[in-house]
């Protein structure tokens, strides 16, 4: 499908209170056939996510240890998960340190998933997606792991608003970019 075509699409899909407000632009290069063009989305017409800048306001990770570090990353500790840990060690750990193991196993795979995540989406190309997204169900775009169909099922006005509160807690172990887009939906 042409990108005009999956453009109209794709905004026809918008929720109505981010029509306007969110856009999808594409530039191509017509004299240079074997270099993709660059596709990124704007909101209020400010840039926030183009696929080839690292330089966006919207924090790219390069390491594992700068996910670890980060103290902005909220890691959700279930009681399950601290009680799997206890038996694992057959309670030789103070209870303090049950919740340091589990918080450490956890942001480890996070940054794994995180990182695979963002090195995927570097390498893909928009148009794609974006027909990927018109072809699937919501439902697999919102528990999908790939960044740009979160964000796609985000601005989806299929994507209720009882459903977007519903989500926070799911919301806090995606991608920055995620969540900006999760807080954008949330607050129009």
């Amino acid at each position: 499908m042409s990108w005009s075509k999956s453009k109209k699409q794709l905004e026809s899909f918008l929720y109505p209170a981010l029509n306007g407000k969110v856009e999808y632009s594409a530039t191509s290069y017509f004299y240079l056939p074997g270099k993709s063009g660059i596709c990124y989305m704007t909101v209020d017409k400010k840039n926030v996510f183009n696929m080839s800048d690292s330089s966006s306001s919207i924090r790219w990770y390069q390491t594992e240890q700068e996910i670890k570090n980060d103290p902005n990353i909220d890691i959700p500790i279930s009681n399950e998960e601290i009680e799997a840990i206890r038996k694992e060690t057959k309670g030789s750990v103070p209870e303090d340190r049950l919740k340091v193991i589990v918080r450490n196993r956890k942001i480890t795979e996070y940054a794994k998933e995180l990182l695979s995540a963002q090195a995927s989406l570097s390498k893909s190309n928009f148009i794609v997606a974006a027909n990927k997204f018109l072809s699937t169900s919501i439902e697999e775009s919102i528990e999908s792991n790939d960044i740009m169909l979160n964000i796609l099922a985000l601005v989806d006005r299929r994507v209720g608003k009882k459903r977007i509160l519903n989500m926070s807690e799911k919301m806090k172990l995606k991608h920055p970019i995620v969540q900006y887009f999760y807080e954008l939906r949330r607050h129009s």
